[in-house]
């Protein structure tokens, strides 16, 4: 990634949001240079267009001149930085299946699952309508989903896998996320395509209940 990009995101990570007059002067803080607020505007705009960064909020100045945003990070940049999640999530598995017969372990996952599913709030409703909700609620946790009507039902993606590192050696929460979906659209899924496996999107097929 860029310098300045990459400066401006440790900068929104650091203070959770700013505007581009105070990043403007945190990044000469830190560059011991000048850098005008245009070329900052320059680099955000490339950010936003990259799902990095979004606007919270919208500041209106008391004097003349234009509104001042609050940028903040998305989910998407935080990803970019290290972290010991899949490093921490690899292990626990691993002791788990150590500890406890494998029927236990499902258990567990599923509690997961379903306790996922209930902070996601999805509302009693048409299928799609709850479908739709799903959606957004696996958007909001890094999955890149979306779906189409098929015959019979719909077709649901994932283009992303938020546990790539490990489900590629363990299916089981390949399965969480069967489980998870099923909660969430009170319909089972039927798993049709995995990205552990090569394709370039998880796809389930969901019926529509006769």
């Amino acid at each position: 990634m860029q310098d300045t990009r990459r400066h401006i995101l440790e900068i929104l990570r650091e203070r959770e949001e700013a505007t581009v007059s105070e990043i403007v002067d945190e990044l000469c803080q830190r560059r011991g240079e000048s850098i005008t607020a245009v070329t900052v505007r320059h680099h955000l705009g490339i950010l936003q267009n990259d799902q990095m960064i979004t606007i919270s909020t919208t500041k209106h100045r008391r004097s003349p001149g234009r509104p001042q945003h609050l940028y903040t990070l998305t989910s998407v940049a935080e990803n970019q930085f290290a972290n010991n999640y899949q490093d921490l999530a690899t292990n626990l598995l691993k002791e788990l299946r150590t500890a406890l017969p494998e029927k236990d372990v499902n258990v567990i996952l599923e509690g997961v699952a379903d306790s996922m599913a209930s902070s996601a709030c999805v509302p009693e409703g048409p299928i799609e309508e709850r479908i739709s909700s799903a959606i957004e609620y696996m958007n909001g946790h890094g999955y890149e989903a979306a779906y189409e009507p098929t015959e019979g039902g719909y077709l649901l993606y994932t283009y992303n896998c938020p546990y790539h590192a490990i489900s590629k050696s363990d299916s089981a929460l390949c399965q969480m996320d069967m489980r998870l979906i099923a909660s969430m659209i009170g319909v089972v899924p039927r798993l049709v395509s995995q990205i552990a496996d090569g394709s370039a999107a998880c796809s389930y097929f969901i019926p529509v209940p006769s």
